[in-house]
């Protein structure tokens, strides 16, 4: 599990075009990376929404965004396709990275135990290192919270 203040960690990932990305190679700039259960369900899809309508005021920040899930790259085309979705999505079908930044977690729901995404929200600075993490999001207000923190890293340098 990763906290405030670790470095990045360096795990690689499905890009929708097929290639592999890792955080090192958003060097330079700061990169918001957030975990999410499950394309194309409601609170997933507002979420990865909102991240959108806000992309324009996270690029004048130099801040990228990469949402992720494991789901494949063939579902985050079909996701973005259908909402129109201008963010980076990528694959985490192996959840090496879930498991990385200990977000693969036991879940349950009407009492049965799972394995699931906890919705997590990570802010990387220039650096590479967690500026601020989020962690059991709920999804209203969320994208606004994260531009703020953003807004305020800007301001810090």
């Amino acid at each position: 599990m990763v906290n405030e203040g670790d470095p990045v960690p360096d795990v690689k990932l499905e890009a929708m075009d097929g290639r592999a990305i890792s955080p090192a190679d958003f060097g330079g700039n700061k990169l918001i990376l957030y975990f999410y259960p499950k394309d194309d369900t409601s609170g997933c899809t507002k979420e990865a929404i909102g991240f959108s309508e806000k992309k324009p005021e996270f690029d004048a920040l130099q801040t990228l965004i990469v949402g992720i899930s494991p789901d494949d790259e063939r579902q985050h085309d079909k996701f973005k396709e259908k909402y129109g979705l201008t963010i980076t999505l990528a694959a985490d079908t192996e959840k090496a990275a879930a498991e990385a930044y200990g977000v693969w977690i036991e879940k349950s729901m009407y009492g049965r135990k799972y394995m699931g995404v906890d919705r997590s929200t990570f802010l990387v600075d220039r650096n590479g290192a967690i500026a601020k993490v989020w962690r059991n999001v709920k999804v209203p207000g969320h994208v606004e919270e994260v531009l703020e923190a953003a807004k305020e890293m800007g301001k810090r340098g």
